[in-house]
């Protein structure tokens, strides 16, 4: 089929050899490429009651027929296997310069499987696949991994992905960072690879998957760009990337605070896009073919952490380290950054984490020496976590394990063991909805459902019809995601994008609907994965505490009444039964 290869490179890892695999077009038809090709082969691959960290788990990267072509937002790869960290479906992506270089290689989808006796690093190109010894990087931060294995490589162009000591430790929200400060961040798919013992793994090669129609193509680029002229959303990415996020969500009174007690943060100027531009040397940078330049290459100007540089913070980290922890210094929330970035550690479960910890303290039901807004005990902490000693070696367990057994389980704010992002369902009820049926845990990404609540296309605190809503925006995202664009691009791509976008890559003449049921089919798929790893409907809820804990003078809740309709609702629609 045209777009794609038709293999499937399985690497064992214990015996370190490799074999090349046919995909038949059959399943491209059925699940197309990326998220869809992903879930397909964890479902044939992965057994029920597998052990996240056992040889028996696998890693499965995938790409998408848009990968490696001039569609914009192409950016990014996708990873996925039995998450460590919530025990069922696992997906993760990134963006950067790797998916390309990844596609050159000259396969689909790759599966790592088997456990190495010792650390390895892998070189993949179209001209076969090379094992290194990475015993000298293990311990290594992810910086310096990086710029090793593409030092020994030593082949222009050629791009990585590594873990730090995190993933090396097992710590189950570990993540895969690429390009220095770009991570592959949720479900642990950093830990997966570090019980694989696989430090690394190299890119490069020169193949080209025929596309079916260039001309369409063309068209289809030339009609994306032509709605990011001038276009409002286009021009917010460009001027702050994600940060901007900041005074959006405290304009909207969700913002979530001091570990989810409030929904404002009085401070909140103080960490703002507007401040970061003012305060800091800022430099946009893109991703591969992408005119929106969302990322901020930032540099500490002054101060304990002059000369400090990253691409960051994104809003995810400035929630939770600056809303949910109470730093309310932008050059303390870049040095968590970071922090995570090197040790390899996602910061929204790291940030969390610490600010579990620190309400747990501040409840009087914890004695820890961590309170909110104590920078170096955050810091040692984070530090903990990764090394897995002292407090950190409960941590390290995820949210859901950690809180049992520090009797915290009352307070913890998570959804199959994942942590939510820095939207409060208790204001914005359909990312309630969001979070509770998500199959990898408390996401926003799947659907980014808080965009239609926050610009009045579905009132916030309306139950009816969120459902119906929902599935579209879940079923067009889960079609970007088979050809892995970013999903800030879903303003500028309707179905009918999507609809001459595939065309264009693989030649199938699928209409709207024909879309529709691919996507239907890949979230059955990844539905039936977590039954067969025990999750049920009882999974598909939210903590306790935002139903109990109302805010702002009672203003702001969802009731378990309210949540259950919504699901109820969205089983219905999508044929599932009760």
């Amino acid at each position: 089929m045209k777009g794609f290869y038709g293999k499937l490179l399985r690497v064992d890892l214990t015996g370190q050899t490799h074999s090349v695999e046919h995909i038949p077009d059959e399943v491209f038809q059925q699940y197309l490429g990326g998220k869809g090709l992903g879930s397909y082969l964890l479902l044939q691959n992965v057994k029920p009651a597998t052990d996240p960290l056992s040889a028996d788990n696998k890693l499965i990267f995938t790409l998408g027929a848009a990968s490696d072509t001039i569609m914009v937002g192409n950016s990014r790869y996708g990873v996925f296997s039995k998450s460590p960290q919530t025990g069922g479906y696992a997906e993760s992506y990134s963006g950067g310069r790797v998916a390309p270089v990844m596609r050159r290689a000259g396969y689909d989808a790759i599966i790592f499987e088997g456990m190495s006796d010792k650390p390895v690093f892998v070189e993949i190109s179209d001209q076969g696949v090379v094992f290194h010894d990475a015993s000298g990087l293990w311990g290594q931060d992810t910086y310096a991994t990086e710029d090793a294995v593409l030092e020994k490589v030593n082949v222009p162009g050629a791009q990585a992905l590594v873990i730090g000591p995190a993933g090396e430790n097992l710590v189950r929200f570990a993540c895969i960072e690429n390009n220095r400060w770009r991570s592959a961040g949720r479900t642990g798919m950093g830990a997966v690879m570090g019980s694989k013992k696989l430090k690394a793994v190299v890119f490069h090669g020169s193949s080209k998957a025929e596309i079916a129609d260039p001309e369409l193509l063309k068209d289809v680029v030339k009609r994306i760009r032509d709605l990011g002229k001038d276009n409002p959303g286009v021009e917010a990415y460009r001027t702050y990337g994600t940060t901007g996020m900041v005074k959006t969500m405290n304009g909207a009174n969700c913002f979530p605070n001091r570990y989810w007690n409030r929904v404002y943060d009085p401070n909140w100027e103080n960490i703002s896009g507007d401040t970061l531009l003012e305060q800091f040397k800022v430099k946009p940078t893109a991703c591969n073919n992408c005119f929106m330049a969302c990322g901020k290459h930032i540099t500490v100007p002054e101060g304990e952490y002059a000369g400090l540089e990253i691409e960051g913070p994104e809003y995810e980290t400035l929630y939770t380290f600056g809303g949910l922890c109470s730093f309310n210094r932008l050059d303390q929330i870049a040095y968590f950054n970071d922090l995570c970035d090197r040790l390899g550690l996602d910061t929204i479960s790291t940030g969390n984490l610490v600010a579990l910890v620190m309400e747990g303290v501040e409840r009087g039901l914890l004695d820890a020496p961590v309170k909110y807004g104590d920078m170096e005990a955050a810091v040692e902490l984070i530090n903990q976590i990764a090394r897995r000693e002292g407090l950190g070696e409960i941590l390290s367990l995820g949210i859901k394990d950690a809180s049992q057994r520090l009797n915290l389980s009352d307070i913890a704010v998570h959804v199959k063991g994942l942590e939510p992002p820095g939207y409060d369902p208790r204001v914005l009820k359909g990312m309630g909805l969001a979070y509770a049926t998500s199959a990898r845990g408390a996401c926003h990404l799947r659907a980014t459902f808080y965009k239609p609540e926050l610009v009045g296309i579905s009132d916030p605190n309306t139950i009816e019809g969120k459902a119906e809503l929902f599935i579209d925006y879940e079923n067009r995202l889960t079609i970007f995601n088979t050809q892995i664009l970013c999903v800030f691009f879903r303003d500028l791509i309707p179905w009918e994008t999507l609809v001459d976008l595939n065309k264009a890559c693989t030649g199938l003449d699928l209409t709207k609907d024909d879309l529709w049921n691919i996507a239907n089919r890949i979230i059955n798929a990844n539905r039936q994965f977590n039954l067969q790893q025990g999750l049920t409907r009882a999974d598909d809820t939210l903590p306790p505490r935002l139903f109990k804990e109302k805010l702002n003078d009672g203003r702001y809740s969802i009731t378990p009444e309210e949540l259950n309709k919504m699901v109820d609702d969205y089983y219905l629609l999508r044929g599932w039964s009760a």
